[in-house]
């Protein structure tokens, strides 16, 4: 599996490329700012982007900017961000298009590699996954518009878990319940979201949107 990494803090940057390497990934590119970025996504066309947010040359959003650009430029281009603090507004805009493949987790993830690896190979495998301390934030805040007033607390439960990119089996396994039970949540969920039936996958990522558009 081949990947985009953008990180402009060396250390950082070459400890990631070891534990990538170490766990059957290949990196194609590992850059340092925002324009070596948006090039090696357009030159490389990787499985999977990991990318932090504050790169130079703003050291504001540039490689969310950088990723954002080169998803216009190849739909579904698989992408995980990293940030040092929750910022559920790049989350939003990276699952503005519908299509998935997307993460974002804080940078702190990244010392727990089974986590961490996990998190990149769903998003190449065009899921999601949602930092926890996101949907937490989300979780604490007190109104909740409608459709989403209108899940139940368990429902609620269930879609975080399918934020944070877990499967309905793992999401069993979570809650102590039958994959049965998660079905109907997860069914029940996309009717009180007004999404029909179509492609599982992006009724889950409509789904998340929903829920982080909050």
């Amino acid at each position: 599996m081949r990947v985009v990494l953008a990180e402009d803090l060396y250390l950082l940057r070459e400890g990631l490329s070891r534990l990538l390497g170490a766990h059957g990934f290949e990196i194609a590119a590992a850059v340092g700012d925002g324009p070596a970025l948006l090039a090696a996504l357009r030159t490389h066309r990787p499985d999977v982007a990991v990318i932090d947010v504050r790169m130079p040359p703003t050291f504001t959003d540039e490689g969310l900017q950088a990723a954002l650009a080169a998803r216009r430029e190849i739909p579904g281009l698989p992408v995980l961000i990293l940030s040092q603090y929750v910022e559920q507004l790049y989350a939003r805009e990276l699952l503005a298009d519908g299509t998935g493949a997307v993460g974002y987790l804080l940078k702190d993830r990244v010392f727990d590699a089974e986590q961490f690896t996990d998190a990149v190979r769903r998003v190449a495998a065009g899921g999601t996954a949602m930092d926890p301390e996101v949907i937490a934030k989300l979780l604490s805040r007190g109104s909740r518009p409608e459709p989403l007033a209108a899940l139940t607390p368990r429902e609620q439960e269930v879609l975080g878990l399918m934020a944070e990119g877990r499967s309905n089996a793992a999401i069993a396994q979570r809650l102590v319940v039958t994959e049965r039970a998660v079905a109907k949540h997860t069914s029940n969920i996309f009717a009180k979201l007004d999404l029909p039936p179509s492609d599982d996958d992006n009724r889950r990522v409509l789904a998340v949107l929903a829920y982080l558009d909050r």
